[in-house]
């Protein structure tokens, strides 16, 4: 299953991205814990080059638990300064000031050598699509100060919002890159809703999903769907079959309905109803980040 998303406005913002940069003195880098590898654009390493780097490592409550920190260890191996965080709860949030702080240090100390006192650290948050910026800014803000939305695309242009004294946040909208060379990166991002769903064929990507979680998160399934041993033994086809005899999914003439029973599947896992899930391991070593890291195998660790 190839898929490919790269709508006409992207190309605007990274413009717009691409102008302002030279403005801040950090770039604020949301990546979904589910997927940290497939969720960050390559594209802002180029366009942050020579920038202050902090990776929110956002949605940890929805990843598996085991493998939040050693991907927390494998971005500070690149240099990047980290936070883990809920966004939606405000978990790890109050760790964000004091790490901007350290992140600008030598900013800060530059400013205050040249008597310069009390000028704000100007913070650029990027992201992939729905990886939850506006989510985080509001938390993290105290107040709406940026529209949210469970699908990709609700943050339309770059937009100043002034926190405190010393700090400043530039919101931009979520971008993905002109070509995903890897299919799995399309895979995984379409799996965390960061691809628009209306170009997908939901029955073929929950069978993709299935395909994972039969072997390295079965559990999940028996448990939220209630199957039975002789239920996971078939294809991800007929596993979705049973799904959706479980969840009531049936066509006229008694038939399933497949397509429905994909889009509570592909509902559960983006919601963490099924569980902690990380779709991604971190390389053993820190290396700069690519696309053809594999699937996470829990039995290769």
């Amino acid at each position: 299953m190839n898929i490919q998303w790269y709508p006409g406005h992207m190309t605007k913002a990274k413009r717009a991205m691409q102008e302002d940069i030279r403005l801040v003195d950090l770039i604020i880098e949301l990546v979904d814990a589910r997927v940290p590898l497939a969720s960050r654009n390559p594209d802002i390493d180029a366009l942050g080059k020579g920038k202050a780097r902090l990776i929110i490592l956002n949605k940890t409550d929805l990843a598996d638990p085991d493998c939040n920190e050693r991907w927390a260890e494998y971005f500070r191996g690149l240099g990047c300064h980290v936070v883990s965080a809920n966004s939606r709860s405000g978990a790890g949030l109050r760790q964000v000031n004091g790490v901007v702080q350290e992140a600008c240090r030598e900013k800060i100390e530059r400013d205050r050598r040249r008597g310069i006192l009390n000028r704000p650290v100007r913070a650029m948050v990027v992201g992939i699509p729905n990886v939850g910026k506006s989510t985080f800014i509001n938390s993290f803000a105290g107040k709406a100060c940026a529209k949210t939305g469970n699908k990709p695309g609700v943050t339309k242009g770059n937009q100043w919002i002034r926190l405190s004294k010393t700090l400043e946040l530039l919101d931009t909208p979520g971008i993905l890159w002109p070509k995903f060379e890897d299919s799995q990166v399309g895979l995984r991002l379409a799996f965390i809703g960061s691809i628009n769903d209306d170009i997908l064929e939901r029955s073929e990507l929950a069978v993709e999903l299935l395909a994972f979680l039969r072997v390295h998160y079965p559990g999940a399934m028996t448990e939220r769907y209630g199957l039975a041993d002789e239920d996971m033994s078939g294809s991800e086809a007929e596993i979705l079959e049973c799904i959706a005899r479980a969840r009531g999914c049936l066509a006229r003439g008694g038939g399933v309905d497949s397509d429905k029973a994909a889009g509570i599947l592909l509902d559960d896992f983006r919601a963490g109803r099924l569980g902690q899930i990380t779709l991604e391991e971190p390389p053993v070593k820190a290396e700069p980040s690519t696309a053809e890291d594999q699937l996470w195998r829990k039995n290769d660790r």
